[in-house]
């Protein structure tokens, strides 16, 4: 016997709202879950590392620690320099594990990989750490959002600062991927747009020790300029192995274009004294970076990197979005993001752009001589603040194929 119009209709609505209304139901059920993949034990764990995890953690707890009545949980994970082991991480947390955030990826090729499931699944992901400005360039994603610096903003304001007073010729110590090949090629730019000239470059593998031929190779250029287009622990030794073959003695200059207070920390001031570097965030700036600073010292030990507050910063913010927005769903959380101004201990001056580049001011300091340092991380100089319009790359030349 035939079912009636009505039975069928009510038949066809239980069954959508089980496989639609339920399922959302299900999915608002679930507690907002943020994922911080990061490197713990190699060359940028100083960088981010377990002060990105802490940096996520004090921005739950400043945002109050739950969202829709319920806990906002945080899990780790460390891809070990691997763009294939990113990807799979990426794809388990976004697919399997109810992840609606990933923040941090320690290197441009860790970012690219995560970047790509990001697509895949719709949800969003925030690169803190990694640098290359491909990332909001010609592989942008509507889904990703860049958050700290990138090469092009660092090439523009210690590679400009330089080029202004007198280096114009470099060569360039490079990572083999694609970071290291962003530095070369935006700082190279901008060096020749200045009427400098680039002599040549040699490549090395990340996490390296030895540095010792590719120094040889930048001595005997007679390149004014050392650009060292590398980060973290490689860049560490290469400074370090420099002294050892008297490059600065003998009048050449290295120019760090990506370096972080951490290397400072480690090299001493006594080695690191009068190095000019290109920073997001500097703990001792102002009473609100101290504020943070000093808490996150608290917890740690250890003044936070620019990426460690800026992993704060993206988290908080993300939160806050997710709250205005009345959901997880990630168009509608992007939305807010790009509306909502970012106003925090990393920044009180940033925005959201269409192509996922998060604009605010980048600062270039030098660092103090040992006898001008008046206490522990007292390390640089003020010498210059760049407004945000003139640090990123404007949007029109980025390439970035989602804006209109």
């Amino acid at each position: 016997m035939p079912l009636s119009h009505r039975v069928v209709a009510a038949i066809v609505f239980a069954l959508s709202w089980m496989i639609g209304g339920g399922a959302g139901a299900q999915q608002s059920d679930l507690p907002i879950k943020i994922g911080v993949m990061t490197d713990f034990a190699s060359v940028y764990s100083d960088i981010g590392g377990a002060g990105n995890v802490e940096g996520a953690k004090m921005a739950i707890e400043d945002f109050g620690g739950s969202l829709f009545g319920k806990p906002i949980e945080l899990v780790t994970a460390d891809p070990q320099m691997k763009a294939d082991n990113a990807a799979a991480i990426a794809r388990k947390w976004y697919e399997t594990e109810n992840v609606d955030m990933i923040v941090d990826l320690p290197s441009s090729a860790i970012a690219l990989a995560a970047m790509e499931m990001s697509k895949q699944f719709g949800k969003l992901l925030i690169a803190t750490d990694a640098a290359s400005s491909d990332i909001t360039g010609q592989s942008c994603s509507p889904y990703t959002l860049h958050w700290t610096y990138d090469t092009y903003s660092n090439a523009h304001t210690v590679g400009s600062a330089i080029a202004k007073q007198g280096g114009d010729t470099w060569f360039f110590i490079t990572a083999n991927y694609v970071f290291g090949h962003s530095i070369e090629r935006d700082v190279s730019t901008v060096v020749e747009a200045a009427g400098g000239r680039v002599l040549g470059s040699a490549r090395h593998p990340l996490n390296s020790s030895d540095f010792s031929s590719y120094l040889l190779q930048a001595q005997s250029s007679k390149a004014k300029i050392i650009g060292l287009a590398n980060a973290g622990g490689d860049l560490i030794n290469t400074i370090k192995q420099a002294a050892e073959f008297g490059i600065v003695a003998g009048g050449q200059k290295l120019a760090a274009i990506v370096m972080f207070i951490s290397d400072i920390h480690s090299l001493g001031l006594q080695q690191a004294q009068g190095l000019v570097v290109t920073e997001a965030y500097y703990w001792d700036q102002n009473d609100r970076t101290r504020a943070f600073g000093k808490r996150f010292f608290e917890r740690t030990k250890r003044m936070p990197t620019m990426n460690q507050a800026a992993t704060y910063s993206a988290t908080l913010h993300y939160l806050k979005a997710v709250k205005a927005a009345g959901t997880r769903e990630t168009k509608a959380v992007l939305a807010k993001m790009r509306e909502m101004p970012v106003h925090d201990a990393f920044t009180d001056n940033g925005f959201v752009r269409e192509d996922g580049r998060m604009v605010h001011s980048m600062f270039l300091f030098e660092v103090k001589k040992p006898e001008e340092s008046k206490y522990p991380w007292d390390y640089y100089k003020v010498l210059a603040e760049v407004p945000g319009d003139q640090a990123f790359r404007p949007l029109k030349d980025g390439g970035c194929p989602y804006v209109k």
